[in-house]
């Protein structure tokens, strides 16, 4: 083994820089650092941080580490592969990196502890003889990673479906709360025209940006994450940002143009005070400044709110010069949602009738006029007719 040139190969790594920041990488570094100037003790300590980052990180070896952050890595290789195109330069030090990580994964633990052995005295043999190992392999090359950039897009879009902006941060959700279809219940036209305007995104069009609002409780934000779920969505990823998170949303939607997937910023339960700051931040998300909302992403909100902003009486008896403006500049961020749906409350027949329908999925066996009694009166002291109710009231028998 030697670490001179193997040090040297990661030295050199162009094309996936990247991956040299990672912790892991970093102590991978150090021990091959320490081994080729002959610091025993620092090539010790490097080596059981590397163990420790490994399982810290889920990884039983370094070679399912960097198979997994060559496949997910953001750097401009995997980018180019992705989008199909060519830079040979960029390629061929591709090819070199990957082959300098190759040469790093393939070396087994006892060759790391025979090493260190050598540039230790004899009172470490005991302690490089009980150390612990990572397994030893290579599941990872050059042609398949550029393939599945190519077939599967790159990156931390590639990996994950949903996201949470959060302080000017993007951070991955692994495991979306999506409800599937059979959860959903009622609202079958505006679920339609959501799954409408959402295949034409998906698709490639230029679509409109999408207002859900009405009662609460009826499955305004449902019928967004539920998108995830659906047949020939697998392009589609979710974006879901709280209002007051909105500041640093027009460099994130700026960075998102030109990537394979399509986005939906989601921003639920969207309603504005009077002169919040972050109101004209939306106008200009919606309607664009100079540059021109991407393709690729489109903005879904949810809102209790017809026009998403409270309105105050002095607001209404202003004079009526004043009263009109104030009125349409409050009215005109909710206009500026092309596609605009209502979820209303359920009348009481719809009401009784899902009762029904949730009480026959959960074994419930009470005679159906004695249900409807008990629905009503639940109704009456625990919220509005709307699927959220009936369920919360099949639950309580």
């Amino acid at each position: 083994m030697n670490v001179t040139t193997m040090l040297a190969a990661l030295r050199g790594v162009a094309a996936y820089k990247d991956l040299l920041t990672l912790p892991v990488m970093e102590r991978a570094l150090r021990l091959l650092s320490c081994s080729a100037h002959g610091d025993g003790l620092g090539g010790l300590e490097a080596y059981t941080d590397l163990f420790y980052q490994l399982r810290a990180e889920g990884q039983a070896g370094l070679g399912s580490w960097l198979g997994d952050a060559l496949r997910w890595s953001e750097g401009p290789y995997p980018r180019l592969a992705e989008r199909g195109d060519r830079d040979p330069a960029l390629e061929q030090a591709a090819k070199l990196d990957v082959s300098a990580f190759e040469l790093l994964a393939s070396v087994d633990c006892d060759r790391w502890l025979s090493h260190l052995q050598r540039l230790l005295d004899s009172d470490y043999q005991g302690v490089l003889t009980s150390l612990p190992r990572w397994q030893r392999g290579v599941p990872f090359s050059f042609d398949g990673l550029t393939q599945a950039y190519q077939r599967e897009g790159a990156g931390r879009f590639a990996r994950y479906r949903a996201f949470v902006w959060e302080d000017g941060a993007l951070i991955p959700v692994t495991h979306p709360d999506c409800p599937s279809s059979t959860q959903l219940l009622g609202y079958d036209e505006q679920r339609a025209l959501v799954e409408r305007n959402t295949r034409a995104l998906v698709e490639g069009r230029h679509v409109n940006n999408v207002l859900l609002y009405g009662e609460s409780g009826t499955g305004k934000s449902a019928t967004v994450k539920n998108l995830l779920t659906l047949p020939g969505m697998e392009e589609l990823r979710l974006i879901e940002a709280d209002k007051e998170n909105l500041g640093g949303l027009p460099a994130l939607i700026r960075a998102l143009d030109g990537r394979r997937q399509k986005f939906i910023v989601f921003i639920d339960d969207l309603t504005f005070d009077r002169d919040d700051p972050t109101y004209s931040v939306l106008k200009t998300i919606l309607e664009g400044g100079v540059e021109r909302r991407p393709q690729n992403v489109a903005v879904y909100a949810t809102s209790n709110r017809r026009h998403l902003v409270r309105q105050t009486i002095s607001e209404r008896a202003g004079d009526e010069m004043d009263r009109s403006e104030t009125i349409r500049e409050k009215t005109s961020l909710a206009d500026r949602f092309g596609v605009r749906i209502l979820f209303q409350g359920l009348n009481k027949t719809e009401f009784l009738a899902l009762v029904d329908m949730l009480a026959d999925q959960n074994g419930v066996s009470l005679d159906r006029e004695e249900l409807h009694r008990q629905a009503v009166a639940w109704e009456r002291f625990h919220g509005a007719q709307t699927p959220r109710t009936a369920l919360q009231f099949i639950l309580s028998l």
